[in-house]
């Protein structure tokens, strides 16, 4: 079920995260607050989801995928949701678009070099798929707004705060962790395996 060698750390990551769920549902179960219980199964099912999902797509991760994965993943659902830092770190949101930059730009990545896996020049491909990986999670970035917005505006939530200000800063937050991202993969020159 985990891996060994390069990617042992992140396997203590998840395992962490697995136990952390476990006690924060034995916790929330005693106090009686019955919907961090469901947020904390939420997080395993979660996790057992991706988990299942790559290993029936027979995808590997990059071990720096993995990780910004399971980061994303211990800030958005532990520290906001959980533990309810949303009220108590600024800017906590922004952090979890910036980090959602990263991982959409690791999977137009991971989506280009399945496109051309069978390409044997691979050293043609490395400024495109650098390209490619910014110019996919940028659009992702506004695909994500457009449904913040739409589920706003259906159901009357208020995920954007009812402002364009918030929705920029959000989009510009994305698009620097992919920037970042994008200036990484271009350093490594296709040399980042999966």
């Amino acid at each position: 079920m985990f891996h060994k060698g390069t990617d042992k750390w992140n396997d203590y990551f998840e395992l962490g995260m697995y136990i952390l769920a476990v006690i924060c549902f034995v916790y929330f179960l005693i106090q009686r607050i019955y919907p961090k219980v469901f947020e904390a199964i939420l997080i395993v099912a979660t996790l057992v989801f991706i988990r299942v999902l790559f290993k029936l797509t027979k995808i590997k991760l990059f071990p720096l995928l993995r990780f910004s994965i399971l980061f994303f993943i211990f800030i958005a659902m532990f520290m906001a949701n959980e533990f309810g830092f949303y009220g108590k770190v600024p800017h906590l949101d922004k952090i979890e678009h910036l980090f959602s930059g990263v991982i959409l730009c690791f999977i137009g990545l991971l989506i280009f070099r399945k496109i051309n896996k069978k390409e044997i020049n691979l050293s043609l491909h490395s400024a495109t798929e650098v390209w490619f990986s910014l110019f996919f999670s940028m659009a992702m970035a506004g695909c994500w707004e457009i449904f913040e917005f739409s589920t706003d505006m259906i159901f009357g939530l208020n995920s954007q705060n009812r402002s364009i200000i918030d929705t920029m800063i959000d989009m510009i937050c994305g698009i620097f962790g992919a920037i970042l991202t994008s200036f990484y993969l271009s350093q490594k020159k296709g040399n980042l395996s999966a």
